[in-house]
């Protein structure tokens, strides 16, 4: 193994540093899976964290970005993985609305424009700073991500829930991996949607003409995402959508698939102003007490709804 350390710019956008991991891949590790090899050459780091790191196209081999953690290694290839230089969590004062808390869990509406933790790149406020204000939250193994068991894109408005004990973090990553979490957005698309409902079952991965953005990938992980008409105007459609994976932009992703892309989406689409997708409901078992829970964030007034429509019944409907 041959590693060097050295500190690169990541973007132009971007003030901060990356420190890259540079490796060659010996006789002895080849026919490793790539998590594998990087786990064993970056002793310091979690398997976890190097997989997420491949997924969010942080690591290359030669001049290929890699985000497929199965990959194979091979003799002498070049393997270099780029990570965030070390932050340290700051509490902050933001405005958060929440809107349920007991001593396990905090159920906040996420506003549009707030990312939850910080990343690579990103240099702004996060929900967990505004959190820590007045909570501890529990560790897992990234220190980045405190409480965090799922998380809203940017620009998603919505109900989240972040865990405030570590028995809490655990169970609730253990429904979301089980898919026994009911998420339910309501999101504005471009053009009229003619059928009532219907399920979009397309496979998403990394985009290969663009690693860092998603898209419909016949080798992704499968993603199936079902809704239901609410409403139509002259050249939109509201929709309720239920997910039933949980992959990266995966409403965006779907709704672009079937040609009626989320206002908005400035990513995926040609829109300005606040991407139209809002997580309405969150529902699952509650760590502690073991029964069902179900939490509600108001639709925003740009959301415009017709006073006749009633969002229960669509989820109702959906769930039937």
């Amino acid at each position: 193994m041959i590693l060097v350390l050295y500190a690169t710019p990541t973007s132009a956008n971007n003030r901060g540093m990356m420190t890259k991991s540079k490796f060659v891949v010996t006789e002895a590790q080849s026919g490793l899976r790539l998590d594998r090899y990087l786990a064993l050459n970056m002793p310091g780091i979690s398997r976890s964290t190097i997989q997420r790191l491949i997924r969010d196209a942080q690591v290359t081999m030669g001049p290929r970005v890699i985000t497929r953690p199965s990959l194979r290694v091979r003799s002498n290839q070049i393997v270099s993985c780029e990570l965030p230089k070390e932050k340290t969590l700051t509490a902050k004062t933001i405005k958060l609305d929440v809107l349920y808390e007991d001593d396990s869990i905090v159920v906040v509406n996420k506003q549009p424009g707030l990312v939850v933790h910080p990343g690579a790149g990103q240099n702004e406020t996060t929900l967990v700073e505004g959190l820590l204000v007045d909570r501890d939250l529990p560790i897992e193994d990234d220190p980045m991500r405190p409480g965090i068991v799922h998380r809203l894109d940017k620009d998603t408005s919505g109900a989240m829930v972040v865990a405030k004990t570590a028995e809490a973090m655990r169970l609730l990553k253990e429904q979301f991996a089980a898919r026994a979490v009911d998420k339910l957005y309501v999101a504005r698309v471009e053009g009229i949607v003619t059928e009532e409902e219907g399920m979009i079952d397309a496979p998403i991965g990394r985009d290969p003409a663009n690693p860092r953005r998603m898209a419909i990938n016949p080798q992704g992980r499968s993603a199936q995402s079902e809704f239901r008409v609410l409403h139509r105007s002259d050249s939109s459609t509201f929709l309720m959508v239920r997910l039933r994976t949980g992959r990266t932009h995966q409403i965006r992703i779907h709704m672009r698939y079937i040609g009626h892309t989320v206002i908005g989406d400035t990513l995926y689409g040609r829109g300005d102003g606040r991407l139209m997708l809002h997580a309405w409901r969150l529902g699952f078992t509650h760590p502690q007490r073991g029964e069902y829970v179900s939490f509600t964030s108001p639709l925003p007034s740009e959301f415009s709804l017709p006073d006749e429509i009633r969002l229960d019944e669509a989820a109702g409907a959906l769930q039937s």
